[in-house]
């Protein structure tokens, strides 16, 4: 079986916002560009990629896969390099 393959800072990001009594589930499985994280909060879904912003910023750009399945989304999707991003979107904090 193939891993998902996963930015090193994923699992920090998941543990915050469950913290924060945020549903997350992994999405990375699911591949062919389909965000990472499906997250739930006061009644709302979000779709999160995430990228490592400890990367170089060539390192953290969509995959071929990745831009077309958020140009054929009908919803919203947002990047996020770390949970604060995700927090802010959340309004969580300011």
């Amino acid at each position: 079986m193939k891993h998902a393959k996963v930015d090193d800072n994923q699992a920090e990001i998941v543990a915050v916002l469950r913290s924060l009594g945020v549903s997350v589930q992994s999405l990375a499985s699911v591949g062919k560009g389909t965000p990472d994280l499906l997250c739930g909060h006061s009644g709302v879904n979000w779709l999160f990629e995430v990228k490592d912003g400890n990367k170089a910023p060539s390192a953290r750009k969509l995959t071929t896969d990745q831009v077309e399945w958020h140009g054929a989304w009908r919803g919203s999707v947002h990047v996020i390099k770390n949970a604060t991003e995700a927090m802010r979107l959340l309004e969580l904090i300011k």
